[in-house]
């Protein structure tokens, strides 16, 4: 121990060395300051020798090391190092032995962890003790004693005790020597864990009757610096010959064992006697060489006491018996063997699950299958004996199968009920067999059963009844619409196909894709020629036999503005109209005519606005912005020109809108009735005539109640006849024209109008929607009655 103490202290001066190291390799690797560190220092160092400056190699604050409570902690418990709560320095607090804490592990670690509060903290360290030569090799006897016969070969070898050194790496042992001798030498093998073992080679024959006693000196040593080394003596004595083999006390031996037993159990105890004397009747029993390796993995056989144990665990289903064979040998030169066998039988016990096995199984069964049809034949398997073997099966619940007995331990699945892919496309079926040994053991198994597509269902429309918009002017072979059916069944039977069922009417002007359900139409729908259709469409599914539905389309035609206003009245002939008359003493806001105009298109694309677009006096003449009346701008004087023409633009509301033009001349004279002069006062400023219901008013309240009466009554019957032959608007008693109910009055300072229709005013919620047929009288140049009547639209309300 002292010379340990002195290596210690020869080691403590390479301390400051692995403390510089440590600092070095810390500041190489930044990383393990927030993870792990690690130092080196040598075994046997004195108490507070310096390990490693914790507080600098985790970034720690020195001066709250205290307040924050710093402490150490190692993993086995025990204190080898502490720490100063001062500086931060991790130093030894015992004495550190490396083979006491280790052994011969390496390397050689000691874990700690530092904890600190306030925040919480912890960091893990690692001190790796280094082994110094501090331990000489020792034998565990101080004498090594071998028997050897006269009769011994040379270059036989005797193995040798290996002396052992707690030290590891180079400071244990590298060598063996033996005193010099005539007969003897040593055999050196390193083993693949790089352990020295050493043979006493017998090297020249050996005489008894001329030396019957050997004693050598057999040295170990190891390879630190400076080397240890121990010795041991060897006694080596010559014995006679041996001339008697041992005997068992019987020549087969026969025992039961349960093949659960643990391992160590005692299985027999063999027995065998030599009658030679001395050493020659010493008997070591062990396996022959007839016994396989496998069975010496499963028994031992005790040398000394003949006890034959179980080493592993015996399994019944591997095999249920085995056959030992045993030899017991003397310690004679040369030594004799007796042998023996030991037959071992195995008792069942229940350490086998069933196994399920399904020897034929149909994966996919089809919907339509009889109840009873067989799936698949199943056969489980109990390698235990017994009732250990015998087995009971069940699958799972409320499912169309059922489990049939067929034989011991085999099984039919079948259906036990009518089966719907739709319903439940794919079954998992768990078969449960449970054997009746003590306890009983259990086996789960799941078979997958695919149930295959009938065409059981035909193809379903989203919807009976489809309602479809189309603008008009569209497109030839445009797809208008898609509608689409789906069929619940699978693959070939749920491919859907889409057909019109023949209508020729239809047929002609709407087609479908087969393949998808888009709807086509064939031509270009004109919503003045047809305003809505009906199709039936029809899906048909590819089973045999197909099966099929069908749904009603019902086209509806919107309108689009492609035609552009036609100047009804006055009549005009390559856009010029007719001269006019109106005489010279007119006074402001005369009505000198009106401007009456049709257009084939319905809603706003047929609601128009006036405006002038040219004229020989601008300042003469104004046009109504929606009632299409022409007055006088002013009173005519005598200066004005006696002819005078006004270029009238006439434009739709469409989007986009269209527009007509027609050229009015104007002629001027002077002898002209004074009638007209009647209505001219009646309007003083003509800037804002264009209220038709106003004008109404005023030219009701001129006349008598019977006048009124008699006219509307007259002019409104004409209308009525006229109703059906809307589109004559030359006609001389009436042209008639579509207006929307949806109206506001429009009353200004000096001027009264009638119903003025206003396109882009709001429409009134829940409000109800009327369509009227306004028929103008172009009898008189003084006077225009308007008249409506309520018209039923069959048109879409997104058309108002």
């Amino acid at each position: 121990m002292s010379q340990s103490r002195t290596m210690a202290n020869s080691q403590s001066n390479n301390a400051s060395v692995c403390k510089t190291f440590v600092f070095i390799f810390l500041m190489c690797m930044p990383d393990l300051i927030s993870g792990q560190i690690r130092y080196s220092i040598s075994e046997e160092l004195d108490r507070d020798s310096f390990i490693g400056n914790i507080a600098r190699d985790f970034g720690l604050n020195v001066l709250q090391l205290s307040a924050r409570k710093m402490r150490l902690a190692s993993d086995d418990g025990r204190q080898y190092m502490k720490v100063n709560l001062d500086n931060g320095v991790l130093s030894i607090r015992e004495r550190i032995d490396r083979e006491f804490i280790c052994g011969s592990v390496t390397p050689c670690i000691l874990s700690f962890e530092i904890v600190i509060e306030n925040p919480f903290e912890v960091y893990r360290g690692e001190v790796e003790i280094l082994d110094i030569n501090d331990n000489s090799p020792s034998f565990a006897d101080n004498t090594i004693s071998i028997q050897m016969a006269e009769s011994i070969a040379p270059g036989v070898c005797f193995p040798l005790e290996r002396a052992q050194d707690p030290d590891v790496g180079i400071n244990t042992v590298a060598a063996y020597t033996i005193s010099p001798n005539e007969h003897f030498g040593l055999k050196l093998q390193t083993t693949e864990d790089g352990v020295k073992i050493a043979e006493l080679l017998l090297e020249k024959p050996l005489d008894r009757e001329q030396q019957a006693f050997y004693q050598l000196v057999f040295t170990a040593s190891d390879g630190g610096s400076p080397n240890r080394s121990s010795t041991v003596q060897i006694l080596i004595s010559v014995l006679d010959s041996n001339d008697n083999p041992p005997v068992f006390d019987r020549a087969v031996y026969r025992i039961s064992v349960r093949e659960n037993s643990p391992s160590g159990t005692l299985v027999i105890k063999i027995s065998a006697h030599d009658l030679d004397d001395g050493p020659n009747a010493e008997v070591t029993y062990s396996f022959s060489k007839l016994a396989s390796q496998r069975l010496r993995e499963l028994f031992s056989v005790d040398p000394h006491t003949g006890e034959i144990r179980v080493e592993r665990t015996l399994d019944f289903e591997e095999a249920n018996s085995y056959s030992l064979d045993i030899q017991a040998v003397d310690n004679g030169s040369p030594a004799i063997a007796g042998y023996s066998k030991v037959l071992v039988k195995l008792i069942d016990v229940n350490d086998n699950a069933p196994e399920i096995k399904v020897t034929s199984v149909s994966n996919t069964v089809s919907e339509d299958v009889p109840p009873g049809t067989v799936i698949s034949l199943i056969n489980v398997i109990d390698q235990d004996s017994g009732e250990n073997g015998q087995v009971h099966c069940e699958i799972t619940k409320n499912i169309p199968f059922k489990l049939q007995t067929s034989s011991s331990n085999h099984f039919k699945l079948i259906t036990s009920d009518l089966l719907d892919r739709e319903t439940v496309a794919v079954y998992n079926i768990q078969i449960l067999a449970r054997d009746s040994g003590s306890p009983p053991l259990s086996t789960k198994k799941t078979i997958q059963i695919s149930v295959s597509d009938l065409n059981d269902n035909a193809p379903q429309f989203t919807q009976m009844l489809y309602t479809v918009y189309v603008m008009e002017n569209n497109s030839p072979g445009a797809s208008v619409f898609a509608v689409t059916a789906l069929d619940p069944d699978r693959d070939q039977n749920s491919i859907v196909s889409y057909a019109m069922i023949q209508d020729l009417p239809s047929s002609s002007v709407i087609s479908v894709n087969a393949n998808n359900g888009d709807i086509y139409a064939l031509r270009s729908f004109d919503y003045e020629e047809l305003k809505s259709f009906q199709v039936q469409v029809q899906a048909r599914d590819a089973g045999v036999p197909p099966l099929s539905s069908s749904a009603t389309l019902n086209v509806i035609i919107l309108d689009q503005n492609d035609n552009a206003p036609v100047i009804a009245s006055p009549s005009s002939q390559s856009g010029s109209a007719e001269v006019e008359i109106v005489p010279q003493k007119a006074g402001q806001g005369y009505l000198v005519t009106k401007i009456t105009a049709t257009d084939a298109d319905s809603g706003q694309n047929a609601r128009f606005r006036y405006r002038v677009l040219d004229a020989s006096d601008p300042s003469l003449f104004i046009v109504g912005v929606t009632s299409g009346e022409i007055r006088t701008a002013r009173g005519i004087l005598e200066q004005d020109s006696s002819s005078q023409s006004l270029v009238i633009l006439v434009k739709d509301n469409g989007q986009p809108s269209l527009s007509s033009t027609v050229t009015i001349h104007f002629s001027i004279l002077a002898n002209i009735t004074e009638r007209f002069s009647e209505i001219s006062n009646l309007v003083r400023n003509a800037e804002y005539v264009t209220d038709l219901n106003l004008y109404l008013i005023i030219a009701l309240g001129s006349t008598t109640l019977i006048f009124l009466v008699t006219i509307i009554f007259l002019v409104g019957l004409k209308c009525k006849q006229d109703r059906n032959i809307v589109k004559d608007y030359n006609s001389p008693l009436c042209c008639c024209r579509r207006e929307d109910s949806n109206f506001t009055y429009d009353e200004r300072p000096g001027q009264t109008d009638l119903l003025n229709y206003s396109g882009g005013g709001e429409i009134v919620p829940n409000a109800e929607s009327y369509h009227y047929t306004v028929c103008l009288s172009p009898e008189s140049s003084k006077t225009d009655f308007l008249f409506l009547k309520p018209y039923i639209s069959t048109l879409p309300e997104e058309q108002c």
